[in-house]
């Protein structure tokens, strides 16, 4: 009887899996044909009297992945925005009549500094179009009051608070853990500033640590503190004073210390807006605006090629949200063989990754910019290997709040040794060579392993520094005072010769178009992903447990995800030198 009715339950749970399966299937083939029939990407005409409401509470990219369309199409609503799409609606209804201001209703917003900042400054010049710009919040988080700040008038819910107390950033330290629990990674590195492996060194923070991220802060603070005082009419010094205060924790201290304009809620800061309009205002949204491919002129011919590298870099096939020689190097070519793109832009937004993908992308750089004019334009972050792959370009422009730099090398493995001796498991090797094991995560490195591992991170840091000083026209011994992993905000970099201007992706495309000798042109964007089933499959529906991986520290990245190959392969990394988090 039992016989039976197991037999039963493994036939039931087969019908159901395969029903689960075919549900999927349907809602893969559901989905691309949504994509297929999606609005119109045109701008919609407008009635007089329009706000545009600027809602951007979602995570920001500097261009939406093209597979997170898949959740639109199943009827979820999107979980990100893209930069390309806010400049673009922000700069067309600047020049829209119908539209009398903007109503910026960002209290979390989820962008990096530098991006926040591209925001601010498009907001800045949509008020000298001679409108409006008001900003609502139930509360605001540090970056989204700066974001605010650029209104007109700012307004805060009635029990409502601003966090507004200065910049900082905290960095966990797993040496005691370590050795508490004899789980341990085994370290490599070359630079004394490369302290992405420091935490498993030690169990608190070097000098050299301590200095870089304080003179990064210090650098990144002046800028956002001097343009929020600027907005405000306030001196650096009370802003100072407000964030020593804690000035945002009350409403009322808030408007005493000039922070806000007024203390309303909601619906009244919507009566605000309609005496400003006159009447009742008509408000849109940033879809209402059209994408950026609505301003496309087709009678133009000539194009600037704008060529996304956002994410860690990776030996992969990659993605729009991953850096891998394949895509991207697709992308670049296509972006060649095009006749029309006269100059190519990379934007890069990326801490860097994989030594030998940073390589393999360079090189393909380097020959690139022997055909077309090649510039750069950092975003949040362009560091390390993110860092090294700018380097072939004419010209790289960093935007004052970039994170760049980190020349230096690192390489980590897993060891649990300790841990398995201490519950009693032994691990036995049998080799035909002394060094044929290689690396072994049950065992301690041999000297001679930890020779060659060694070697090969010197010979990428000098790799590296030689790139640097071609490619910057640097003496070698001026790189090494600028490299040993050391971290530069864009400001910085300039000073020290690693960028060659500040500004943002605009400022990059026109110094191309000037270089390639074109007036009019069109911009496009690389690469051009279409997601099919199987692209859905794999990045679509595993973006939850992408997410939860991500929130992750990178000792518990390293441990738990990397595949068991990574724990005998030495991966050397040419990475930023800690999580920068900064609050």
């Amino acid at each position: 009887m039992n016989f039976f009715k197991n037999i039963l339950a493994a036939i039931l749970g087969n019908l159901i899996a395969f029903g689960f399966l075919f549900v999927l299937l349907l809602m893969g083939i559901a989905g691309l044909a949504t994509l297929s029939s999606m609005p119109s990407e045109d701008k919609q005409a407008l009635e007089a009297n329009s706000v545009l409401r600027l809602q951007l509470n979602k995570k920001i990219y500097d261009r939406v992945p093209a597979v997170e369309q898949f959740n639109v199409g199943l009827g979820f609503e999107s979980e990100s925005l893209g930069l390309d799409q806010i400049l673009h609606s922000i700069q067309t209804a600047a020049e829209d009549t119908n539209i009398e201001g903007i109503s910026l209703e960002s209290q979390f917003i989820q962008a990096g500094w530098s991006q926040t900042r591209s925001i601010r400054r498009a907001l800045q010049a949509f008020k000298e179009k001679g409108k409006f710009v008001y900003a609502y919040g139930d509360f605001f988080t540090q970056k989204s009051y700066y974001l605010a700040s650029v209104a007109d008038s700012v307004f805060l819910n009635p029990v409502g608070q601003i966090e507004f107390k200065g910049l900082s950033s905290e960095i966990l330290y797993y040496k005691d853990f370590q050795d508490e629990y004899g789980v341990r990674m085994e370290v490599i590195r070359l630079g004394k500033y490369k302290s992405a492996v420091e935490p498993y060194l030690d169990n608190k923070m070097s000098a050299e640590n301590r200095l870089q991220i304080k003179s990064l802060l210090d650098d990144l603070w002046a800028v956002l503190a001097q343009e929020m005082a600027d907005s405000r009419a306030l001196s650096r010094e009370a802003l100072d004073i407000a964030a020593n205060a804690l000035a945002g924790n009350t409403p009322e201290r808030a408007q005493e210390s000039g922070l806000i304009d007024a203390v309303r809620y909601e619906n009244a800061y919507f009566k605000e807006i309609e005496k400003q309009v006159g009447e009742e205002a008509n408000y849109v949204s940033l879809s209402a605006m059209g994408s950026p491919k609505s301003a496309y002129d087709n009678e133009i011919k000539d194009r600037i090629a704008v060529l996304y590298a956002q994410g860690t870099i990776l030996y992969s096939e990659g993605s729009e949200t991953v850096i891998g020689k394949t895509v991207f190097i697709e992308a670049l070519e296509e972006a060649l063989e095009n006749p029309r793109v006269k100059a190519i832009v990379v934007r890069i937004n990326s801490p860097g990754g994989d030594a030998l993908t940073s390589e393999i992308i360079w090189e393909r750089l380097e020959a690139a910019q022997e055909k077309k004019p090649l510039y750069v334009s950092m975003g949040d972050v362009a560091a390390s290997g993110g860092y090294y792959i700018s380097l072939p370009a004419e010209k790289i422009i960093a935007d004052p709040l970039s994170i760049t730099g980190s020349i230096g090398v690192w390489a980590t493995l897993p060891n649990v040794k300790q841990f398995t001796d201490d519950i009693g498991i032994n691990a036995e090797q049998v080799s035909t060579h002394k060094n044929a094991m290689g690396y072994s995560p049950f065992e301690k490195p041999s000297q001679g392993f930890r020779n060659a591992a060694e070697e090969s991170i010197a010979k990428v840091y000098s790799t590296f520094k030689e790139r640097v000083s071609a490619g910057r026209s640097m003496d070698i011994n001026q790189v090494e005072v600028v490299a040993q992993g050391r971290v530069w905000s864009g400001t910085q970099a300039f000073q020290k010769g690693l960028v060659d201007g500040l500004g943002d992706l605009h400022t990059a495309i026109a110094m191309a178009a000037n270089a390639a000798e074109v007036e009019r042109y069109n911009v496009v964007s690389y690469p051009n992903i279409t997601p099919d089933l199987e692209t859905i499959l794999s990045e679509g529906f595993p973006l939850l447990k992408l997410q939860w991986q991500n929130s992750l520290s990178p000792f518990w990245k390293q441990l738990l995800f990397n595949p068991s190959k990574s724990t005998r392969f030495l991966s050397i990394q040419t990475q930023l030198p800690f999580e920068i988090n900064i609050y």
